[in-house]
């Protein structure tokens, strides 16, 4: 029992790794939605000539800070769920909530495919699962 104790908590000691390291890069490359956010505004903001029958440069420039930022705010959002998830692995707390964020990982091929995978094998072992169960409170009266 004490081996299988042991993998466990080496099996979810990886997983609170792999989900930092994945929270890390996704947070990184949602960066790339505020260059698209700085193009666009550029673009919205420049004195371009604006040909008749064309849609005015302004228009697609807003157009893409919006998506820019949109992309931006959402990558920052999975990251901080992400971490999150990770930080819930470690405290052994919010198991389902680890399953949803697996499944969402799941999307990020093939690197977050495998750590879903993963988590949800890990996450569905009976020893595990009990080491997610909350304490019993002691009786009332007992010391």
């Amino acid at each position: 029992m004490g081996e299988l104790v042991d993998r466990d908590t080496e099996h979810l000691h990886l997983l609170k790794l792999s989900y930092y390291i994945t929270a890390g890069a996704v947070g990184f490359f949602s960066l790339f939605g505020l260059l698209y956010a700085a193009l666009g505004i550029f673009t919205a903001t420049a004195n371009f000539p604006v040909h008749p029958n064309q849609l005015p440069p302004r228009f697609f420039g807003w157009f893409l800070a919006a998506v820019g930022i949109g992309a931006f705010l959402f990558g920052e959002a999975v990251a901080i769920l992400t971490y999150w998830a990770g930080h819930s692995i470690a405290l052994r707390r919010r198991r389902v909530f680890c399953l949803v964020i697996a499944g969402l990982i799941c999307l990020k091929i093939p690197y977050g495919t495998a750590i879903g995978v993963c988590t949800f094998i890990v996450l569905s072992r009976p020893s595990v699962r009990a080491l997610f169960e909350p304490e019993p409170a002691p009786a009332p009266g007992v010391q």
